[in-house]
Protein backbone atom coordinates (compact mmCIF):
# COMPACT_ATOMS: atom_id res chain seq x y z
CA UNK A 1 0.00 0.00 0.00
CA UNK A 2 1.26 3.49 -0.90
CA UNK A 3 2.44 5.52 2.08
CA UNK A 4 0.29 8.56 2.93
CA UNK A 5 2.08 11.78 3.89
CA UNK A 6 0.89 15.01 5.48
CA UNK A 7 3.89 17.08 4.37
CA UNK A 8 6.44 16.72 1.58
CA UNK A 9 9.62 18.76 2.12
CA UNK A 10 11.65 19.34 -1.02
CA UNK A 11 15.23 20.00 0.02
CA UNK A 12 17.14 18.16 2.76
CA UNK A 13 19.57 20.86 3.83
CA UNK A 14 19.78 22.22 7.35
CA UNK A 15 16.43 24.05 7.17
CA UNK A 16 14.59 21.15 5.50
CA UNK A 17 15.84 18.52 7.92
CA UNK A 18 15.18 20.72 10.96
CA UNK A 19 11.63 21.37 9.78
CA UNK A 20 11.03 17.65 9.20
CA UNK A 21 12.03 16.90 12.80
CA UNK A 22 9.83 19.69 14.17
CA UNK A 23 6.79 18.46 12.21
CA UNK A 24 7.45 14.84 13.17
CA UNK A 25 7.15 15.86 16.82
CA UNK A 26 3.58 16.91 16.00
CA UNK A 27 2.84 13.40 14.71
CA UNK A 28 2.75 14.53 11.09
CA UNK A 29 3.97 12.08 8.47
CA UNK A 30 6.78 13.77 6.53
CA UNK A 31 8.41 12.85 3.22
CA UNK A 32 11.87 14.41 2.84
CA UNK A 33 13.25 14.77 -0.70
CA UNK A 34 17.01 15.39 -0.94
CA UNK A 35 18.19 17.84 -3.57
CA UNK A 36 20.78 17.06 -6.25
CA UNK A 37 24.04 15.68 -4.90
CA UNK A 38 26.75 18.37 -4.65
CA UNK A 39 29.46 18.30 -7.26
CA UNK A 40 32.52 16.33 -6.25
CA UNK A 41 35.24 18.53 -4.84
CA UNK A 42 37.37 19.24 -1.81
CA UNK A 43 36.28 19.63 1.79
CA UNK A 44 33.40 21.93 2.67
CA UNK A 45 34.94 25.21 3.88
CA UNK A 46 31.68 26.86 4.95
CA UNK A 47 30.88 27.68 8.57
CA UNK A 48 27.66 29.05 10.05
CA UNK A 49 27.35 31.72 12.74
CA UNK A 50 24.37 30.48 14.76
CA UNK A 51 22.73 32.57 17.47
CA UNK A 52 21.14 31.60 20.78
CA UNK A 53 17.70 31.06 19.24
CA UNK A 54 19.11 28.72 16.57
CA UNK A 55 21.10 26.76 19.13
CA UNK A 56 18.01 26.26 21.28
CA UNK A 57 16.02 25.08 18.27
CA UNK A 58 18.68 22.58 17.16
CA UNK A 59 19.12 21.30 20.71
CA UNK A 60 15.37 20.71 20.88
CA UNK A 61 15.63 18.28 17.97
CA UNK A 62 18.87 16.75 19.37
CA UNK A 63 21.04 17.97 16.51
CA UNK A 64 23.49 20.42 18.09
CA UNK A 65 27.08 19.44 17.13
CA UNK A 66 29.75 18.39 19.62
CA UNK A 67 31.83 21.10 21.29
CA UNK A 68 34.81 20.84 18.92
CA UNK A 69 32.49 21.68 15.99
CA UNK A 70 30.64 24.60 17.67
CA UNK A 71 33.00 27.31 18.91
CA UNK A 72 31.45 29.98 21.20
CA UNK A 73 32.11 33.59 20.20
CA UNK A 74 32.65 35.71 23.32
CA UNK A 75 33.47 38.94 21.52
CA UNK A 76 33.22 40.45 18.06
CA UNK A 77 35.58 43.20 16.90
CA UNK A 78 34.53 45.25 13.87
CA UNK A 79 37.11 47.57 12.26
CA UNK A 80 36.35 50.36 9.84
CA UNK A 81 38.70 51.58 7.13
CA UNK A 82 39.50 54.93 8.83
CA UNK A 83 39.78 54.08 12.51
CA UNK A 84 36.13 53.40 13.30
CA UNK A 85 35.66 50.43 15.64
CA UNK A 86 32.75 48.59 17.25
CA UNK A 87 33.04 45.83 19.85
CA UNK A 88 30.28 43.44 20.89
CA UNK A 89 30.84 41.55 24.15
CA UNK A 90 28.85 38.58 25.47
CA UNK A 91 29.53 39.67 29.05
CA UNK A 92 27.04 42.51 28.60
CA UNK A 93 24.29 39.93 28.01
CA UNK A 94 24.22 37.45 30.91
CA UNK A 95 21.14 35.68 29.50
CA UNK A 96 23.43 33.72 27.17
CA UNK A 97 26.97 32.40 27.32
CA UNK A 98 28.06 33.59 23.86
CA UNK A 99 27.22 36.07 21.12
CA UNK A 100 27.07 33.20 18.62
CA UNK A 101 28.60 29.81 17.84
CA UNK A 102 30.66 29.13 14.73
CA UNK A 103 29.52 25.74 13.52
CA UNK A 104 31.14 23.44 10.95
CA UNK A 105 28.66 22.73 8.18
CA UNK A 106 29.48 19.01 7.70
CA UNK A 107 29.21 18.31 11.44
CA UNK A 108 25.80 19.98 11.69
CA UNK A 109 24.48 18.23 8.59
CA UNK A 110 25.69 14.86 9.93
CA UNK A 111 23.88 15.35 13.26
CA UNK A 112 20.65 16.30 11.49
CA UNK A 113 20.94 13.30 9.15
CA UNK A 114 21.31 10.98 12.16
CA UNK A 115 18.27 12.51 13.85
CA UNK A 116 16.19 12.09 10.69
CA UNK A 117 17.30 8.48 10.30
CA UNK A 118 16.00 7.60 13.76
CA UNK A 119 12.72 9.51 13.42
CA UNK A 120 10.00 7.06 12.26
CA UNK A 121 7.65 9.88 11.25
CA UNK A 122 10.12 11.05 8.57
CA UNK A 123 10.84 9.06 5.43
CA UNK A 124 13.57 10.05 2.98
CA UNK A 125 12.22 9.51 -0.54
CA UNK A 126 13.83 9.69 -3.98
CA UNK A 127 11.26 11.97 -5.62
CA UNK A 128 8.45 14.34 -4.59
CA UNK A 129 5.29 12.60 -3.40
CA UNK A 130 1.72 13.82 -3.07
CA UNK A 131 0.95 15.41 0.29
CA UNK A 132 -1.45 17.97 1.67
CA UNK A 133 1.41 20.47 2.06
CA UNK A 134 4.60 20.81 0.02
CA UNK A 135 7.37 22.86 1.65
CA UNK A 136 10.10 24.15 -0.65
CA UNK A 137 13.51 24.30 1.10
CA UNK A 138 15.71 23.88 -1.97
CA UNK A 139 17.74 27.07 -1.56
CA UNK A 140 18.00 30.10 -3.77
CA UNK A 141 18.30 28.10 -7.01
CA UNK A 142 15.04 26.24 -6.35
CA UNK A 143 13.44 24.71 -9.44
CA UNK A 144 10.21 23.91 -7.63
CA UNK A 145 9.73 27.59 -6.84
CA UNK A 146 9.91 28.29 -10.56
CA UNK A 147 7.41 25.52 -11.28
CA UNK A 148 4.93 27.20 -8.93
CA UNK A 149 5.30 30.48 -10.84
CA UNK A 150 6.93 32.41 -8.01
CA UNK A 151 9.02 35.44 -8.95
CA UNK A 152 12.32 35.56 -7.06
CA UNK A 153 13.49 39.15 -7.10
CA UNK A 154 17.30 39.08 -7.09
CA UNK A 155 19.43 42.18 -6.59
CA UNK A 156 23.10 41.24 -7.19
CA UNK A 157 25.69 43.12 -5.17
CA UNK A 158 28.42 42.71 -7.77
CA UNK A 159 30.43 40.88 -5.12
CA UNK A 160 31.55 37.32 -4.51
CA UNK A 161 32.27 35.71 -1.16
CA UNK A 162 35.68 34.02 -1.11
CA UNK A 163 35.80 31.37 1.63
CA UNK A 164 38.55 29.17 3.03
CA UNK A 165 40.16 28.07 6.32
CA UNK A 166 43.37 29.42 7.87
CA UNK A 167 45.77 28.17 10.51
CA UNK A 168 47.00 31.19 12.50
CA UNK A 169 50.19 31.84 14.43
CA UNK A 170 48.22 33.02 17.48
CA UNK A 171 44.99 31.58 18.97
CA UNK A 172 41.75 33.32 18.08
CA UNK A 173 40.68 33.76 21.73
CA UNK A 174 37.00 33.08 20.84
CA UNK A 175 36.82 36.44 19.07
CA UNK A 176 35.12 36.92 15.68
CA UNK A 177 36.79 39.68 13.69
CA UNK A 178 35.57 41.76 10.76
CA UNK A 179 37.33 44.41 8.70
CA UNK A 180 35.45 46.84 6.46
CA UNK A 181 38.11 47.60 3.88
CA UNK A 182 38.04 49.87 0.80
CA UNK A 183 38.03 46.80 -1.46
CA UNK A 184 35.70 44.52 0.52
CA UNK A 185 34.63 43.02 3.83
CA UNK A 186 36.86 40.42 5.52
CA UNK A 187 35.69 38.17 8.37
CA UNK A 188 37.61 35.71 10.58
CA UNK A 189 35.34 33.25 12.42
CA UNK A 190 36.92 31.18 15.24
CA UNK A 191 37.03 27.39 14.91
CA UNK A 192 38.13 24.28 16.83
CA UNK A 193 37.03 25.34 20.30
CA UNK A 194 38.20 27.93 22.85
CA UNK A 195 41.91 27.16 22.47
CA UNK A 196 41.88 26.89 18.68
CA UNK A 197 44.03 28.82 16.25
CA UNK A 198 41.99 28.01 13.14
CA UNK A 199 39.52 30.43 11.53
CA UNK A 200 36.95 30.26 8.78
CA UNK A 201 37.37 33.11 6.31
CA UNK A 202 34.66 34.93 4.36
CA UNK A 203 36.00 37.73 2.17
CA UNK A 204 33.36 39.70 0.23
CA UNK A 205 34.99 41.41 -2.75
CA UNK A 206 34.20 42.50 -6.31
CA UNK A 207 33.81 39.68 -8.80
CA UNK A 208 37.05 40.46 -10.64
CA UNK A 209 38.95 40.64 -7.35
CA UNK A 210 37.46 37.30 -6.28
CA UNK A 211 38.87 35.69 -9.42
CA UNK A 212 42.31 37.11 -8.64
CA UNK A 213 42.18 35.83 -5.06
CA UNK A 214 41.20 32.35 -6.24
CA UNK A 215 44.00 32.28 -8.81
CA UNK A 216 46.78 33.47 -6.45
CA UNK A 217 49.54 31.14 -5.39
CA UNK A 218 48.97 30.02 -1.77
CA UNK A 219 51.87 32.05 -0.39
CA UNK A 220 50.70 35.20 -2.19
CA UNK A 221 47.17 34.72 -0.88
CA UNK A 222 48.47 34.21 2.65
CA UNK A 223 50.50 37.42 2.48
CA UNK A 224 47.53 39.34 1.09
CA UNK A 225 45.13 38.18 3.80
CA UNK A 226 47.78 38.66 6.51
CA UNK A 227 48.10 42.31 5.47
CA UNK A 228 44.32 42.81 5.23
CA UNK A 229 43.84 41.38 8.74
CA UNK A 230 46.47 43.80 10.08
CA UNK A 231 48.63 41.04 11.62
CA UNK A 232 45.93 40.49 14.26
CA UNK A 233 46.58 36.73 14.57
CA UNK A 234 50.14 36.70 13.26
CA UNK A 235 51.26 34.73 10.24
CA UNK A 236 48.54 32.69 8.52
CA UNK A 237 48.66 29.46 6.52
CA UNK A 238 46.02 28.14 4.15
CA UNK A 239 44.39 25.07 5.67
CA UNK A 240 41.76 24.30 3.00
CA UNK A 241 40.92 25.01 -0.64
CA UNK A 242 39.37 28.33 -1.65
CA UNK A 243 35.79 28.60 -2.87
CA UNK A 244 33.62 31.49 -4.06
CA UNK A 245 29.97 32.26 -4.77
CA UNK A 246 28.02 35.39 -5.84
CA UNK A 247 26.30 37.60 -3.26
CA UNK A 248 22.83 39.05 -3.61
CA UNK A 249 19.76 40.20 -1.80
CA UNK A 250 16.65 38.30 -2.88
CA UNK A 251 13.01 37.86 -1.92
CA UNK A 252 10.21 35.73 -3.33
CA UNK A 253 7.08 37.72 -4.12
CA UNK A 254 4.78 34.95 -2.83
CA UNK A 255 5.63 32.46 -0.11
CA UNK A 256 2.56 30.21 -0.34
CA UNK A 257 -0.30 29.23 -2.61
CA UNK A 258 -2.64 26.43 -3.73
CA UNK A 259 -1.40 23.53 -5.82
CA UNK A 260 -3.33 22.58 -8.94
CA UNK A 261 -6.16 20.23 -7.99
CA UNK A 262 -6.45 16.86 -9.67
CA UNK A 263 -9.72 15.02 -9.84
CA UNK A 264 -9.97 11.61 -8.27
CA UNK A 265 -11.54 8.55 -9.82
CA UNK A 266 -15.32 8.20 -10.14
CA UNK A 267 -17.33 6.87 -7.23
CA UNK A 268 -20.75 5.40 -8.14
CA UNK A 269 -20.90 7.56 -11.25
CA UNK A 270 -20.03 10.83 -9.48
CA UNK A 271 -16.70 12.65 -9.74
CA UNK A 272 -14.68 12.67 -6.55
CA UNK A 273 -13.04 15.97 -5.63
CA UNK A 274 -9.39 15.81 -4.69
CA UNK A 275 -8.46 17.13 -1.22
CA UNK A 276 -6.97 20.64 -1.15
CA UNK A 277 -3.19 20.83 -1.40
CA UNK A 278 -0.89 23.81 -0.90
CA UNK A 279 2.76 24.83 -1.09
CA UNK A 280 4.91 27.14 1.03
CA UNK A 281 8.52 28.42 0.92
CA UNK A 282 11.14 28.50 3.69
CA UNK A 283 14.82 29.41 4.02
CA UNK A 284 16.87 30.59 1.06
CA UNK A 285 14.09 29.53 -1.32
CA UNK A 286 12.13 32.47 0.14
CA UNK A 287 14.87 35.03 0.87
CA UNK A 288 18.59 35.79 0.86
CA UNK A 289 20.62 38.50 2.63
CA UNK A 290 24.25 39.63 2.56
CA UNK A 291 26.45 37.44 4.83
CA UNK A 292 28.19 40.36 6.56
CA UNK A 293 26.23 39.77 9.81
CA UNK A 294 26.08 35.98 9.47
CA UNK A 295 22.28 35.88 9.78
CA UNK A 296 21.33 33.81 6.71
CA UNK A 297 20.86 30.42 8.36
CA UNK A 298 19.46 31.96 11.54
CA UNK A 299 16.67 33.48 9.43
CA UNK A 300 16.06 30.16 7.67
CA UNK A 301 15.82 28.25 10.94
CA UNK A 302 13.44 30.90 12.25
CA UNK A 303 11.28 30.18 9.17
CA UNK A 304 11.21 26.48 10.07
CA UNK A 305 10.33 27.23 13.68
CA UNK A 306 7.64 29.74 12.68
CA UNK A 307 5.99 27.40 10.18
CA UNK A 308 6.05 24.48 12.63
CA UNK A 309 4.48 26.65 15.33
CA UNK A 310 1.69 27.88 13.04
CA UNK A 311 0.83 24.31 12.08
CA UNK A 312 1.04 23.10 15.68
CA UNK A 313 -1.33 25.80 16.94
CA UNK A 314 -3.94 25.35 14.19
CA UNK A 315 -7.55 24.51 15.07
CA UNK A 316 -8.15 20.76 15.08
CA UNK A 317 -10.41 21.01 12.04
CA UNK A 318 -7.91 22.87 9.86
CA UNK A 319 -5.71 21.00 7.43
CA UNK A 320 -1.97 21.70 7.22
CA UNK A 321 -2.80 22.93 3.70
CA UNK A 322 -5.08 25.69 4.99
CA UNK A 323 -4.00 28.85 3.16
CA UNK A 324 -5.12 31.08 6.03
CA UNK A 325 -2.46 29.45 8.22
CA UNK A 326 0.20 29.66 5.56
CA UNK A 327 -0.50 33.33 4.84
CA UNK A 328 -0.23 34.06 8.55
CA UNK A 329 3.22 32.42 8.51
CA UNK A 330 4.18 34.46 5.42
CA UNK A 331 3.14 37.78 6.94
CA UNK A 332 4.90 37.00 10.22
CA UNK A 333 8.19 36.03 8.63
CA UNK A 334 8.22 38.85 6.07
CA UNK A 335 7.71 41.34 8.90
CA UNK A 336 10.61 39.82 10.85
CA UNK A 337 12.89 39.87 7.79
CA UNK A 338 12.21 43.44 6.73
CA UNK A 339 14.46 45.30 9.22
CA UNK A 340 17.27 42.74 8.81
CA UNK A 341 17.14 43.03 5.03
CA UNK A 342 17.21 46.83 5.18
CA UNK A 343 20.10 46.83 7.65
CA UNK A 344 22.26 44.37 5.68
CA UNK A 345 21.59 46.09 2.37
CA UNK A 346 22.25 49.54 3.86
CA UNK A 347 25.56 48.48 5.42
CA UNK A 348 26.70 46.80 2.22
CA UNK A 349 25.89 49.89 0.17
CA UNK A 350 27.54 52.18 2.70
CA UNK A 351 30.82 50.25 2.80
CA UNK A 352 31.00 49.70 -0.96
CA UNK A 353 31.21 53.46 -1.66
CA UNK A 354 34.40 55.46 -1.30
CA UNK A 355 33.64 58.76 -2.99
CA UNK A 356 33.80 62.15 -1.24
CA UNK A 357 33.09 62.22 2.49
CA UNK A 358 31.46 58.75 2.62
CA UNK A 359 34.43 56.95 4.28
CA UNK A 360 34.72 59.64 6.96
CA UNK A 361 30.95 59.61 7.62
CA UNK A 362 30.68 55.84 8.00
CA UNK A 363 33.62 55.64 10.41
CA UNK A 364 32.18 58.58 12.36
CA UNK A 365 28.93 56.60 12.51
CA UNK A 366 30.75 53.50 13.79
CA UNK A 367 32.34 55.50 16.60
CA UNK A 368 28.95 56.97 17.52
CA UNK A 369 27.32 53.54 17.52
CA UNK A 370 30.06 52.19 19.78
CA UNK A 371 29.10 54.83 22.36
CA UNK A 372 25.33 54.44 21.92
CA UNK A 373 24.78 52.20 24.96
CA UNK A 374 21.17 50.96 24.92
CA UNK A 375 20.87 51.17 21.13
CA UNK A 376 23.94 48.98 20.69
CA UNK A 377 22.66 46.51 23.30
CA UNK A 378 19.29 46.29 21.53
CA UNK A 379 20.93 45.59 18.15
CA UNK A 380 23.12 42.93 19.76
CA UNK A 381 20.10 41.19 21.32
CA UNK A 382 18.31 41.11 17.97
CA UNK A 383 21.31 39.49 16.28
CA UNK A 384 21.59 36.97 19.13
CA UNK A 385 17.96 35.95 18.65
CA UNK A 386 16.94 37.30 22.06
CA UNK A 387 14.61 40.02 20.76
Amino acid sequence: MAQSFDVCIRGAGVVGRTLSLLLARERLRVALVPGPAPAAGGPDVRAYALNTASRGLLESVRSWPDAEHATPVLRMDVHGDMGGEVTFDAQRHPATEALAWIVDVPALEARLADAVRFQPQVEVVDAPVQAALTVVCEGRASRTREEFGVHYDEVPYGQHAVATRLRCERPHGQVARQWFLPDGILAFLPLEGPEGNSVAVVWSVRQDEAQRLLAMEPTDFEQRIHAASQDTLGAVTLDAPRAAWPLQQARADRWCGPMAATAGGPAQGKPKAAPARSWVLAGDAAHAVHPLAGQGLNLGLADAQGLARVLRERDYWRSVADLKLLRHYERERKAALLPMGWAMDGLQQLFSRNEGPVPWLRNWGMRGFERSGLVKDWVTRQAMGLG
